[in-house]
Protein backbone atom coordinates (compact mmCIF):
# COMPACT_ATOMS: atom_id res chain seq x y z
CA UNK A 1 0.00 0.00 0.00
CA UNK A 2 2.80 2.26 1.05
CA UNK A 3 4.89 2.08 -2.50
CA UNK A 4 1.18 2.50 -4.47
CA UNK A 5 1.18 5.68 -2.57
CA UNK A 6 4.90 7.47 -3.78
CA UNK A 7 4.52 9.88 -6.67
CA UNK A 8 7.68 9.02 -8.77
CA UNK A 9 10.01 11.80 -9.00
CA UNK A 10 9.69 12.36 -12.90
CA UNK A 11 5.59 12.75 -12.45
CA UNK A 12 5.61 15.26 -9.99
CA UNK A 13 5.14 19.21 -11.29
CA UNK A 14 7.26 22.07 -10.36
CA UNK A 15 5.22 24.78 -8.44
CA UNK A 16 5.73 28.22 -9.90
CA UNK A 17 7.99 28.96 -6.77
CA UNK A 18 10.14 26.00 -7.75
CA UNK A 19 10.55 27.33 -11.14
CA UNK A 20 11.21 30.52 -9.93
CA UNK A 21 14.13 29.35 -7.68
CA UNK A 22 15.31 26.95 -10.61
CA UNK A 23 15.87 30.25 -12.99
CA UNK A 24 16.79 32.49 -10.67
CA UNK A 25 18.65 30.72 -8.17
CA UNK A 26 19.88 27.39 -9.61
CA UNK A 27 20.36 28.75 -13.27
CA UNK A 28 21.32 32.30 -12.47
CA UNK A 29 19.25 33.21 -15.81
CA UNK A 30 21.68 31.10 -17.81
CA UNK A 31 18.63 30.07 -19.75
CA UNK A 32 16.33 30.41 -22.88
CA UNK A 33 13.76 32.03 -20.11
CA UNK A 34 16.78 34.34 -18.47
CA UNK A 35 17.99 35.54 -21.73
CA UNK A 36 14.80 36.44 -23.02
CA UNK A 37 14.02 38.83 -19.89
CA UNK A 38 17.34 40.06 -19.66
CA UNK A 39 16.86 41.09 -23.34
CA UNK A 40 13.69 42.56 -22.33
CA UNK A 41 15.56 44.59 -19.27
CA UNK A 42 18.01 46.27 -21.81
CA UNK A 43 15.84 47.30 -24.27
CA UNK A 44 13.37 48.52 -21.24
CA UNK A 45 16.34 50.38 -19.50
CA UNK A 46 17.79 51.83 -23.31
CA UNK A 47 14.06 53.62 -23.22
CA UNK A 48 13.60 54.14 -19.99
CA UNK A 49 17.51 56.43 -20.59
CA UNK A 50 16.65 57.98 -24.02
CA UNK A 51 13.45 59.31 -22.75
CA UNK A 52 13.74 60.81 -19.16
CA UNK A 53 17.54 60.83 -19.15
CA UNK A 54 20.17 59.35 -17.18
CA UNK A 55 18.96 60.00 -14.05
CA UNK A 56 16.02 57.89 -14.72
CA UNK A 57 18.33 54.94 -16.39
CA UNK A 58 20.76 54.83 -13.31
CA UNK A 59 17.29 54.97 -10.64
CA UNK A 60 15.82 52.34 -12.36
CA UNK A 61 18.93 49.85 -11.94
CA UNK A 62 19.37 51.25 -8.24
CA UNK A 63 15.48 49.80 -7.93
CA UNK A 64 16.06 46.71 -8.84
CA UNK A 65 19.35 46.48 -6.70
CA UNK A 66 17.91 47.86 -3.82
CA UNK A 67 14.39 45.20 -3.62
CA UNK A 68 17.28 42.39 -3.24
CA UNK A 69 19.37 44.29 -0.71
CA UNK A 70 16.26 45.10 1.07
CA UNK A 71 14.75 41.57 1.12
CA UNK A 72 18.37 39.93 1.75
CA UNK A 73 18.52 42.25 4.72
CA UNK A 74 15.43 41.60 6.59
CA UNK A 75 15.34 37.46 5.29
CA UNK A 76 19.15 37.17 5.60
CA UNK A 77 20.61 39.52 8.43
CA UNK A 78 23.64 38.15 9.07
CA UNK A 79 24.80 38.98 5.10
CA UNK A 80 23.25 42.27 5.70
CA UNK A 81 24.91 43.16 9.15
CA UNK A 82 28.27 42.17 7.14
CA UNK A 83 26.83 44.79 4.28
CA UNK A 84 25.77 47.42 6.73
CA UNK A 85 30.08 47.26 8.93
CA UNK A 86 31.41 47.56 5.23
CA UNK A 87 29.33 50.51 4.19
CA UNK A 88 30.15 52.27 8.13
CA UNK A 89 33.82 51.78 7.73
CA UNK A 90 33.70 53.14 3.90
CA UNK A 91 31.05 55.82 3.87
CA UNK A 92 33.14 58.77 4.20
CA UNK A 93 35.26 57.37 1.45
CA UNK A 94 32.31 57.24 -0.92
CA UNK A 95 31.07 61.07 0.30
CA UNK A 96 34.35 61.49 -0.78
CA UNK A 97 34.52 60.37 -4.54
CA UNK A 98 31.67 62.56 -5.05
CA UNK A 99 28.86 59.67 -4.57
CA UNK A 100 25.57 62.13 -4.19
CA UNK A 101 23.54 59.41 -2.85
CA UNK A 102 21.87 60.41 1.07
CA UNK A 103 24.18 57.39 2.16
CA UNK A 104 23.46 58.42 5.95
CA UNK A 105 20.02 58.08 5.04
CA UNK A 106 20.75 54.78 3.52
CA UNK A 107 22.42 53.47 7.24
CA UNK A 108 19.36 54.93 8.95
CA UNK A 109 16.98 52.70 6.76
CA UNK A 110 18.95 49.80 7.31
CA UNK A 111 18.86 49.91 10.62
CA UNK A 112 15.15 50.11 10.39
CA UNK A 113 15.32 47.37 8.30
CA UNK A 114 17.56 45.34 11.26
CA UNK A 115 14.81 46.46 13.73
CA UNK A 116 11.88 45.01 11.78
CA UNK A 117 13.75 41.75 10.95
CA UNK A 118 14.43 41.44 14.96
CA UNK A 119 10.64 41.86 15.49
CA UNK A 120 9.58 39.61 12.53
CA UNK A 121 11.99 36.87 14.23
CA UNK A 122 10.48 37.53 17.73
CA UNK A 123 7.02 36.67 16.47
CA UNK A 124 8.46 33.62 15.09
CA UNK A 125 10.40 32.45 18.56
CA UNK A 126 9.87 34.84 21.21
CA UNK A 127 13.41 34.91 23.26
CA UNK A 128 13.86 38.09 24.98
CA UNK A 129 15.97 36.74 27.80
CA UNK A 130 19.24 37.04 26.11
CA UNK A 131 19.00 41.23 26.09
CA UNK A 132 18.71 41.20 29.82
CA UNK A 133 21.70 42.38 31.50
CA UNK A 134 22.90 45.86 33.15
CA UNK A 135 24.60 46.77 29.79
CA UNK A 136 21.04 46.69 27.89
CA UNK A 137 19.16 48.19 30.84
CA UNK A 138 21.51 51.56 30.69
CA UNK A 139 21.25 51.79 26.96
CA UNK A 140 17.39 51.99 27.03
CA UNK A 141 18.24 54.36 30.00
CA UNK A 142 20.24 56.54 27.25
CA UNK A 143 18.33 55.84 24.43
CA UNK A 144 14.93 56.93 26.47
CA UNK A 145 16.59 60.10 27.84
CA UNK A 146 18.08 61.39 24.54
CA UNK A 147 14.43 60.80 23.06
CA UNK A 148 13.35 62.68 25.93
CA UNK A 149 15.12 65.74 25.02
CA UNK A 150 12.71 66.73 22.02
CA UNK A 151 10.33 68.21 25.22
CA UNK A 152 13.85 70.13 26.71
CA UNK A 153 12.66 73.23 27.50
CA UNK A 154 16.05 75.30 26.87
CA UNK A 155 16.36 73.79 23.67
CA UNK A 156 16.64 76.26 20.95
CA UNK A 157 15.97 74.00 18.02
CA UNK A 158 13.63 70.88 17.52
CA UNK A 159 15.17 70.34 14.33
CA UNK A 160 18.89 70.08 15.37
CA UNK A 161 17.58 67.12 17.41
CA UNK A 162 16.20 65.80 14.66
CA UNK A 163 19.06 65.33 12.87
CA UNK A 164 21.80 64.73 15.77
CA UNK A 165 19.56 61.77 17.20
CA UNK A 166 20.26 59.39 14.35
CA UNK A 167 23.93 59.49 15.15
CA UNK A 168 23.67 59.47 19.01
CA UNK A 169 20.87 57.28 20.19
CA UNK A 170 19.27 55.76 17.45
CA UNK A 171 22.20 53.60 16.41
CA UNK A 172 22.84 52.53 19.65
CA UNK A 173 19.49 50.29 19.10
CA UNK A 174 22.35 48.52 16.65
CA UNK A 175 23.82 47.27 20.18
CA UNK A 176 21.06 44.56 20.37
CA UNK A 177 20.72 43.89 16.87
CA UNK A 178 24.43 42.72 17.16
CA UNK A 179 23.72 41.04 20.25
CA UNK A 180 20.49 38.63 18.48
CA UNK A 181 22.32 38.17 15.11
CA UNK A 182 25.88 37.73 16.29
CA UNK A 183 25.71 33.95 17.44
CA UNK A 184 28.42 31.91 16.90
CA UNK A 185 32.35 32.09 17.01
CA UNK A 186 32.74 31.52 13.39
CA UNK A 187 30.35 34.62 12.46
CA UNK A 188 32.91 36.83 14.95
CA UNK A 189 35.37 35.57 13.42
CA UNK A 190 34.25 36.53 9.63
CA UNK A 191 33.74 40.45 11.10
CA UNK A 192 36.75 40.11 12.48
CA UNK A 193 38.84 39.61 9.38
CA UNK A 194 36.41 42.07 7.82
CA UNK A 195 37.48 44.52 10.28
CA UNK A 196 41.14 43.87 10.04
CA UNK A 197 41.05 43.90 6.12
CA UNK A 198 39.22 47.28 6.64
CA UNK A 199 41.40 48.43 8.53
CA UNK A 200 44.44 47.38 6.40
CA UNK A 201 43.32 48.88 3.12
CA UNK A 202 42.78 52.27 5.17
CA UNK A 203 46.12 52.35 6.30
CA UNK A 204 47.63 51.44 3.06
CA UNK A 205 45.66 54.34 1.86
CA UNK A 206 47.18 56.47 4.35
CA UNK A 207 50.58 55.16 3.62
CA UNK A 208 50.32 56.64 0.16
CA UNK A 209 48.67 59.71 0.45
CA UNK A 210 51.89 60.09 3.29
CA UNK A 211 54.25 58.83 0.73
CA UNK A 212 52.89 59.40 -2.76
CA UNK A 213 50.31 62.44 -2.69
CA UNK A 214 46.72 63.08 -2.99
CA UNK A 215 44.47 62.11 -5.42
CA UNK A 216 43.29 65.04 -7.58
CA UNK A 217 39.83 64.98 -5.80
CA UNK A 218 41.35 64.88 -2.48
CA UNK A 219 43.37 68.24 -3.01
CA UNK A 220 40.39 70.13 -4.07
CA UNK A 221 38.59 68.77 -0.88
CA UNK A 222 41.84 70.63 0.80
CA UNK A 223 42.24 73.51 -0.65
CA UNK A 224 38.16 74.09 -0.99
CA UNK A 225 37.61 76.20 2.50
CA UNK A 226 40.80 78.11 4.58
CA UNK A 227 39.23 76.49 7.33
CA UNK A 228 40.49 72.90 6.24
CA UNK A 229 43.87 74.69 5.07
CA UNK A 230 44.06 75.80 8.71
CA UNK A 231 43.15 72.57 10.47
CA UNK A 232 45.25 70.19 8.21
CA UNK A 233 47.86 71.95 7.09
CA UNK A 234 50.48 72.21 10.27
CA UNK A 235 54.01 72.81 10.31
CA UNK A 236 54.79 72.60 6.44
CA UNK A 237 52.92 69.45 6.75
CA UNK A 238 49.40 67.76 5.90
CA UNK A 239 47.46 65.87 8.54
CA UNK A 240 46.17 62.69 6.24
CA UNK A 241 43.15 61.36 7.00
CA UNK A 242 42.45 58.20 5.00
CA UNK A 243 39.54 56.84 3.76
CA UNK A 244 37.81 58.89 6.44
CA UNK A 245 36.37 62.28 7.20
CA UNK A 246 38.98 63.67 9.24
CA UNK A 247 42.73 62.60 10.99
CA UNK A 248 40.75 62.00 13.93
CA UNK A 249 38.71 59.67 12.99
CA UNK A 250 41.31 57.65 11.24
CA UNK A 251 43.93 57.66 13.59
CA UNK A 252 41.10 56.53 16.16
CA UNK A 253 40.04 53.49 13.78
CA UNK A 254 43.61 52.67 13.91
CA UNK A 255 44.11 52.52 17.32
CA UNK A 256 41.03 50.48 17.50
CA UNK A 257 42.65 48.22 14.63
CA UNK A 258 45.71 47.59 16.01
CA UNK A 259 44.10 46.79 19.89
CA UNK A 260 41.94 43.94 17.98
CA UNK A 261 44.72 42.59 16.66
CA UNK A 262 46.99 42.89 19.96
CA UNK A 263 43.84 41.23 21.65
CA UNK A 264 43.59 38.17 18.95
CA UNK A 265 47.22 37.57 19.69
CA UNK A 266 46.43 36.03 22.95
CA UNK A 267 43.68 33.69 21.79
CA UNK A 268 46.02 32.18 19.08
CA UNK A 269 48.35 29.65 19.57
CA UNK A 270 49.07 29.70 15.46
CA UNK A 271 52.64 31.58 15.78
CA UNK A 272 52.24 32.24 12.06
CA UNK A 273 49.09 34.49 13.19
CA UNK A 274 50.66 36.05 16.40
CA UNK A 275 53.45 37.23 14.05
CA UNK A 276 51.09 38.54 11.15
CA UNK A 277 48.80 40.24 13.79
CA UNK A 278 52.23 41.90 15.32
CA UNK A 279 53.01 43.31 11.79
CA UNK A 280 49.56 44.98 11.01
CA UNK A 281 49.57 46.23 14.71
CA UNK A 282 53.19 48.00 13.74
CA UNK A 283 51.95 49.50 10.30
CA UNK A 284 48.68 50.55 11.97
CA UNK A 285 50.33 52.47 14.35
CA UNK A 286 52.85 53.69 12.12
CA UNK A 287 50.49 54.78 9.31
CA UNK A 288 48.20 57.12 12.28
CA UNK A 289 51.40 58.68 13.01
CA UNK A 290 50.86 60.16 9.96
CA UNK A 291 47.28 61.70 11.19
CA UNK A 292 49.05 64.20 13.29
CA UNK A 293 46.25 63.63 15.76
CA UNK A 294 48.01 64.43 19.57
CA UNK A 295 44.86 62.70 21.33
CA UNK A 296 45.51 59.20 19.47
CA UNK A 297 48.78 58.94 20.68
CA UNK A 298 47.99 58.57 24.22
CA UNK A 299 45.45 55.70 23.61
CA UNK A 300 48.11 52.94 22.97
CA UNK A 301 49.98 53.46 26.46
CA UNK A 302 46.52 54.20 28.27
CA UNK A 303 45.15 50.90 26.79
CA UNK A 304 48.16 48.61 27.89
CA UNK A 305 48.06 49.67 31.04
CA UNK A 306 44.50 48.12 31.30
CA UNK A 307 45.73 44.83 29.16
CA UNK A 308 48.67 45.00 32.14
CA UNK A 309 46.53 44.48 34.84
CA UNK A 310 43.87 42.52 33.55
CA UNK A 311 46.63 39.89 32.01
CA UNK A 312 49.10 40.04 35.31
CA UNK A 313 51.68 38.22 34.17
CA UNK A 314 55.58 38.20 34.17
CA UNK A 315 55.65 38.49 30.01
CA UNK A 316 53.04 41.05 29.56
CA UNK A 317 55.25 43.08 32.70
CA UNK A 318 58.31 42.76 31.28
CA UNK A 319 56.83 43.79 27.87
CA UNK A 320 55.15 46.85 29.48
CA UNK A 321 58.21 47.72 31.05
CA UNK A 322 60.47 47.32 28.17
CA UNK A 323 57.87 49.24 25.71
CA UNK A 324 57.40 52.22 27.97
CA UNK A 325 61.42 53.05 28.36
CA UNK A 326 60.93 53.06 24.65
CA UNK A 327 58.40 55.15 24.77
CA UNK A 328 60.26 57.47 27.12
CA UNK A 329 63.32 57.98 25.02
CA UNK A 330 61.20 58.48 21.83
CA UNK A 331 59.23 61.76 23.73
CA UNK A 332 62.29 63.00 25.27
CA UNK A 333 64.84 62.94 21.94
CA UNK A 334 65.33 66.15 20.48
CA UNK A 335 63.83 65.89 16.43
CA UNK A 336 63.76 68.40 14.20
CA UNK A 337 60.59 66.08 12.64
CA UNK A 338 57.49 67.15 12.50
CA UNK A 339 55.39 64.04 12.97
CA UNK A 340 57.28 63.28 15.81
CA UNK A 341 57.67 66.33 17.72
CA UNK A 342 54.00 66.62 17.36
CA UNK A 343 53.70 63.06 19.03
CA UNK A 344 55.87 64.25 21.67
CA UNK A 345 53.81 67.26 22.28
CA UNK A 346 51.02 64.76 23.11
CA UNK A 347 52.76 63.75 26.27
CA UNK A 348 53.60 67.52 27.31
CA UNK A 349 49.77 69.00 27.37
CA UNK A 350 50.77 72.37 29.04
CA UNK A 351 52.86 73.13 26.30
CA UNK A 352 50.20 72.90 24.02
CA UNK A 353 48.15 76.29 23.12
CA UNK A 354 45.59 74.37 21.42
CA UNK A 355 45.07 72.03 24.70
CA UNK A 356 45.13 75.31 27.03
CA UNK A 357 42.69 76.92 25.47
CA UNK A 358 40.74 73.72 25.70
CA UNK A 359 40.74 74.22 29.21
CA UNK A 360 39.89 77.89 29.07
CA UNK A 361 36.66 77.06 27.01
CA UNK A 362 35.58 74.03 29.44
CA UNK A 363 36.35 76.09 32.21
CA UNK A 364 33.96 78.99 30.63
CA UNK A 365 31.22 76.80 30.05
CA UNK A 366 30.76 75.27 33.36
CA UNK A 367 28.44 77.66 34.91
CA UNK A 368 25.88 77.29 31.87
CA UNK A 369 26.05 73.40 32.47
CA UNK A 370 25.96 73.64 36.77
CA UNK A 371 22.48 76.09 35.78
CA UNK A 372 21.41 73.81 32.99
CA UNK A 373 20.56 70.31 34.40
CA UNK A 374 18.94 69.01 31.00
CA UNK A 375 21.17 70.55 28.97
CA UNK A 376 20.97 73.11 25.82
CA UNK A 377 19.12 70.79 23.77
CA UNK A 378 20.76 68.04 21.61
CA UNK A 379 22.41 69.18 18.50
CA UNK A 380 23.00 72.34 20.51
CA UNK A 381 26.61 72.85 19.74
CA UNK A 382 28.43 72.36 16.23
CA UNK A 383 27.07 71.98 12.93
CA UNK A 384 23.56 71.78 13.42
CA UNK A 385 23.41 74.31 15.71
CA UNK A 386 25.16 77.16 14.10
CA UNK A 387 22.91 75.70 10.97
CA UNK A 388 19.48 75.75 13.10
CA UNK A 389 20.37 78.03 15.98
CA UNK A 390 23.16 80.26 15.26
CA UNK A 391 22.02 82.85 17.22
CA UNK A 392 21.93 80.87 20.32
CA UNK A 393 24.58 80.68 22.85
CA UNK A 394 26.24 77.59 22.04
CA UNK A 395 25.99 77.38 18.22
CA UNK A 396 29.60 78.81 17.82
CA UNK A 397 31.06 76.84 21.70
CA UNK A 398 33.45 74.51 20.31
CA UNK A 399 33.15 71.71 22.78
CA UNK A 400 36.35 69.38 21.31
CA UNK A 401 35.50 66.41 23.67
CA UNK A 402 32.40 64.04 23.52
CA UNK A 403 32.18 64.73 27.33
CA UNK A 404 32.10 67.97 27.25
CA UNK A 405 29.23 67.44 24.41
CA UNK A 406 27.49 65.42 26.53
CA UNK A 407 27.16 68.01 29.40
CA UNK A 408 26.90 70.97 27.25
CA UNK A 409 23.55 69.40 25.50
CA UNK A 410 22.58 66.94 27.76
CA UNK A 411 23.46 68.76 31.03
CA UNK A 412 25.01 67.05 34.41
CA UNK A 413 22.37 64.51 34.46
CA UNK A 414 22.68 63.46 30.83
CA UNK A 415 26.81 63.68 31.75
CA UNK A 416 25.71 61.19 34.96
CA UNK A 417 23.94 58.49 32.36
CA UNK A 418 26.75 59.04 29.99
CA UNK A 419 29.13 57.84 32.30
CA UNK A 420 27.22 55.31 34.19
CA UNK A 421 26.60 53.76 30.85
CA UNK A 422 30.45 53.68 29.78
CA UNK A 423 31.19 52.09 33.64
CA UNK A 424 28.79 49.34 33.08
CA UNK A 425 29.83 48.39 29.52
CA UNK A 426 33.46 48.34 31.06
CA UNK A 427 32.45 47.08 34.42
CA UNK A 428 30.30 43.81 32.51
CA UNK A 429 33.41 43.68 30.32
CA UNK A 430 35.89 43.09 32.82
CA UNK A 431 33.31 40.70 35.21
CA UNK A 432 32.95 38.35 31.86
CA UNK A 433 36.31 38.20 30.93
CA UNK A 434 37.30 36.37 33.72
CA UNK A 435 34.41 33.81 33.74
CA UNK A 436 34.85 33.16 29.92
CA UNK A 437 36.87 29.79 29.83
CA UNK A 438 37.16 29.12 26.70
CA UNK A 439 40.59 31.34 25.33
CA UNK A 440 39.14 32.09 22.19
CA UNK A 441 36.21 33.82 23.10
CA UNK A 442 38.22 35.48 25.95
CA UNK A 443 40.22 36.71 23.34
CA UNK A 444 37.11 38.67 22.00
CA UNK A 445 36.02 39.83 25.15
CA UNK A 446 39.79 41.16 25.67
CA UNK A 447 39.13 43.31 22.20
CA UNK A 448 36.34 44.43 23.26
CA UNK A 449 37.10 45.72 26.95
CA UNK A 450 40.29 47.41 24.86
CA UNK A 451 38.17 49.33 21.80
CA UNK A 452 35.72 50.52 24.56
CA UNK A 453 37.85 51.90 26.66
CA UNK A 454 40.22 53.08 24.11
CA UNK A 455 37.24 54.99 22.73
CA UNK A 456 36.56 56.30 26.02
CA UNK A 457 39.57 57.32 26.88
CA UNK A 458 39.68 59.23 23.53
CA UNK A 459 36.35 60.81 24.02
CA UNK A 460 37.72 63.75 26.07
CA UNK A 461 40.27 65.05 23.47
CA UNK A 462 38.36 64.45 20.65
CA UNK A 463 34.67 63.84 19.43
CA UNK A 464 35.30 60.18 19.59
CA UNK A 465 31.01 58.39 19.39
CA UNK A 466 29.21 60.44 16.93
CA UNK A 467 31.54 59.71 13.31
CA UNK A 468 31.17 56.48 10.90
CA UNK A 469 32.60 54.15 11.70
CA UNK A 470 33.51 54.25 15.37
CA UNK A 471 29.99 55.10 16.33
CA UNK A 472 28.56 51.35 14.93
CA UNK A 473 32.31 49.60 15.84
CA UNK A 474 31.89 50.72 19.76
CA UNK A 475 28.40 49.15 19.75
CA UNK A 476 29.62 45.91 18.28
CA UNK A 477 31.77 45.86 20.92
CA UNK A 478 29.93 46.23 23.68
CA UNK A 479 27.88 43.75 22.20
CA UNK A 480 30.83 41.20 21.48
CA UNK A 481 31.31 41.66 25.71
CA UNK A 482 27.90 40.10 25.85
CA UNK A 483 28.20 37.87 23.16
CA UNK A 484 31.36 36.36 24.23
CA UNK A 485 29.97 35.14 27.94
CA UNK A 486 26.73 33.36 26.25
CA UNK A 487 28.32 31.69 23.73
CA UNK A 488 30.97 30.24 26.52
CA UNK A 489 28.50 29.30 28.42
CA UNK A 490 26.45 27.66 25.69
CA UNK A 491 29.51 26.05 25.34
CA UNK A 492 29.84 24.74 28.40
CA UNK A 493 25.58 23.41 28.98
CA UNK A 494 27.05 21.88 25.66
CA UNK A 495 29.77 19.65 27.58
CA UNK A 496 28.17 19.13 30.50
CA UNK A 497 25.38 17.37 28.63
CA UNK A 498 27.25 15.23 26.74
Amino acid sequence: MQKDLIIPIAERKESLTDNLKRIFLINKLNNPLGFILLLLFGCCLAFITAQFGMVAGVITIGGLVALPTVYCIVAYPRFGLIVYLSLAYLIMWFLKLGVKFPLGTLMDGMEALFILSLFISQKKNKNWKQFKGPISTMMLIWIGYNFFQIANPTAESRLAWVYTVRTVAIVMFMYFIFVYYINTKEYIRFIFKLWIGLAFFAALYAFKQEHIGFFPFENAYLHSDPGIELLLFIGGVWRKFSIFSDPVAFSYNMVTASLLCIALISGTRSMAKKVTLGLLVVFFLLVMLYSGTRGAYVLIPGAMVLLGVLKYKKQVLLIAAVAAGLGVVVIFIPTGNQTLYRFQSAFKPSDDPSFNLRKMNQKRIQPYILSHPLGGGLGATGEWGKRFAPYSYLANFPPDSGYVRVAVELGWIGLFLFCLLMFTIMKTGINNYFIIKDPELRAYCLAGILVVFALNFGNYPQEALVQYPSNVYFYLMAAIITVSLRLDQQQNERKIAV
